[in-house]
């Protein structure tokens, strides 16, 4: 296989948002051989620090381990970071032939090993996990996590791939999301109001961009152009108004409250 430089076309099919790392297409320990699995991964990384604090570990690598550790990073907010398109040193030895270096892909999704779960990076981590699936031609059942191929790793914490993998059979399948983790994303995920000020937001603007609800003129007078405007935390007027809009493309009241109700279309569950 050459470099798999489609990986950030099929990260962005999950409609999360996505990061492409400056060099990822031409990063990687040579060529990826072939991708017979995934592999799901927690970085350990510090608890605190933003979105994605592991980055520079994950794409430099650490002291007797060179760099790219793995392929993709997933963010707190649930944005995808593309990082490499080559073969990663991300599981070895392994347990298993189809999920090895050289036959699989990595995802290094941030939490420290203890920290609970966000329902939308939960959401990216399945949604992300199928759409991979679906440009190898992988069954679910291919889906691991570390600690299933690898016996010194407990990674990703918490997290019970039986239930992990149905979700991801699901999503490849075309059918709706299992109701038990349907349920569980709505509940979970926080109320945005106006003047809030945190990543939930920039998820919010992220799904907001992938559904194509973000004119130019948001973001016009804005420096950095759609890339400030993506990166901003802020709930402010404006981005209260393109909710509205949305909330009422959707036969939604269109109160500018990101809820369940909103939360739901905006991530297509």
């Amino acid at each position: 296989m050459p470099y798999l430089t489609q990986l950030a076309d099929v990260a962005r099919r999950t409609g999360h948002p996505v990061t492409e790392v400056a060099g990822w297409k031409r990063r990687g320990h040579g060529p990826q051989p072939e991708v017979q699995g995934i592999v799901c991964h927690h970085t350990a990384g510090p608890a605190g620090g933003g979105d994605y604090p592991s980055l520079g570990v994950v794409r430099d690598g650490r002291p007797g381990l060179d760099g790219p550790l793995s392929h993709f990073g997933l963010g707190r907010s649930g944005r995808i970071y593309v990082i490499a398109a080559g073969r990663c040193w991300h599981n070895a030895p392994s347990t298993s032939p189809r999920h090895d270096n050289s036959s699989s892909l990595g995802i290094e999704a941030e939490n420290d090993g203890r920290q609970p779960w966000p329902q939308v990076q939960l959401d990216a981590y399945r949604r992300l996990c199928a759409e991979l699936c679906r440009e190898f031609g992988l069954p679910a059942a291919r889906v691991r996590a570390h600690r299933e191929v690898n016996t010194s790793k407990p990674d990703p914490h918490s997290i019970a791939m039986t239930e992990f993998r149905a979700a991801v059979a699901a999503l490849v399948n075309g059918a709706p999301a299992p109701d038990s983790w349907t349920e569980e994303i709505m509940k979970e995920l926080p109320m945005i109001r106006p003047g809030d000020d945190n990543f939930d937001v920039k998820t919010v603007r992220g799904c907001l961009f992938a559904r194509g609800h973000v004119p130019p003129t948001a973001y016009a007078e804005i420096e950095e152009g759609l890339a400030g405007w993506l990166e901003s935390t802020r709930c402010d007027d404006g981005l209260v108004a393109l909710v509205r809009e949305f909330q009422q493309a959707k036969g939604l009241p269109d109160d500018g409250l990101v809820g369940p109700r909103t939360w739901a279309p905006l991530l297509r569950v």
